[in-house]
């Protein structure tokens, strides 16, 4: 890492950050945003004051956070926040960056005919990105979470308090600490599980070398938590419910024969900002259809 001089003007500085992340793919952002982050101000005002200079602590931050993100951690781990539909969430190494593809999986969600006070639940929740962006759309409905992970549960339910929603998350491997009492049931089960192969060559590139492997990979190919989960909804879902999936760029077409050889309807598959399918979605049948199999 070359000096810094003890005097930086912003410009100066955010050039110096830019050599120094050349090998990130976005070298420029990054500078931005982290300085932004050292001078707590947006990024509009680092092109408002270019020629402001830096003190010496404001520097010796920024040479620090600029070293880390050249080792590779999450822009997210170092400021510890992501924005996620709008909403700031707190992050850590707990469990995943929140990504903005998953947004897709929370706007189907809301596009469905649900029940007013629909129940929801929003399996291997995380930092409980997507419980809390449906329930910030829909204050009514009944959203629940659930996350193996005891550290994953208690940064859900601090970025819950923290916004103000009222969303039930506890600790469930799965569905295991749930009830499948019929009464019980759900309209809508959402998940972001699991479902990169162990072997995958990206498990070793970017972000994801600093976020836990139980939530990324998963056997079979990476379809295994899929599978599962599919095959096990159908005892918590309510007739007429819905599953939602996010899942890899490839596995549409597993999902969906999934879903049709365990008995789900109106089976398909949405794309998400690189037009890639990355949501499948079906619909537990209604007591009709169900008796008329």
């Amino acid at each position: 890492m070359t000096m810094l001089p003890t005097a930086l003007s912003i410009t100066a500085a955010l050039q110096w950050a830019q050599g120094e992340l050349s090998a990130s793919t976005t070298p420029r952002l990054d500078a931005e945003v982290l300085l932004a982050e050292v001078l707590q101000q947006t990024r509009t005002y680092l092109h408002t004051w270019p020629e402001r200079e830096l003190e010496t602590s404001q520097l010796q931050r920024y040479r620090t956070y600029v070293a880390r993100r050249k080792e590779g951690q999450p822009i997210a781990h170092l400021l510890g926040t992501r924005e996620f539909w709008s909403l700031e969430l707190k992050v850590d190494g707990s469990t995943l960056i929140p990504r903005p593809d998953t947004e897709i999986l929370v706007a189907q969600a809301l596009q469905l005919e649900l029940p007013e006070q629909a129940k929801v639940l929003d399996l291997g929740t995380g930092t409980g990105a997507i419980a809390l962006a449906l329930k910030s759309e829909r204050p009514a409905w009944q959203v629940s979470a659930v996350d193996q992970s005891a550290a994953a549960v208690d940064l859900a339910r601090s970025n819950a308090q923290q916004l103000n929603l009222a969303v039930t998350i506890q600790q469930s491997d799965w569905f295991a600490a749930l009830s499948s009492a019929p009464e019980e049931g759900f309209d809508c089960i959402v998940s972001n599980p699991p479902y990169i192969a162990e072997d995958d060559p990206h498990l070793d590139q970017g972000d994801v070398r600093f976020e836990p492997r139980t939530a990324l990979v998963a056997g079979d190919h990476g379809c295994a938590d899929l599978s599962f989960i599919i095959a096990q909804a159908r005892g918590f879902l309510k007739p007429g419910g819905w599953l939602l999936l996010e899942h890899g760029w490839q596995q549409a077409n597993v999902c969906q024969q999934q879903f049709k050889s365990n008995g789900y309807t109106s089976v398909a598959s949405a794309r998400d900002y690189a037009n890639l399918e990355r949501i499948s979605f079906a619909q537990w049948p209604a007591l009709q259809q169900q008796t008329g199999r």
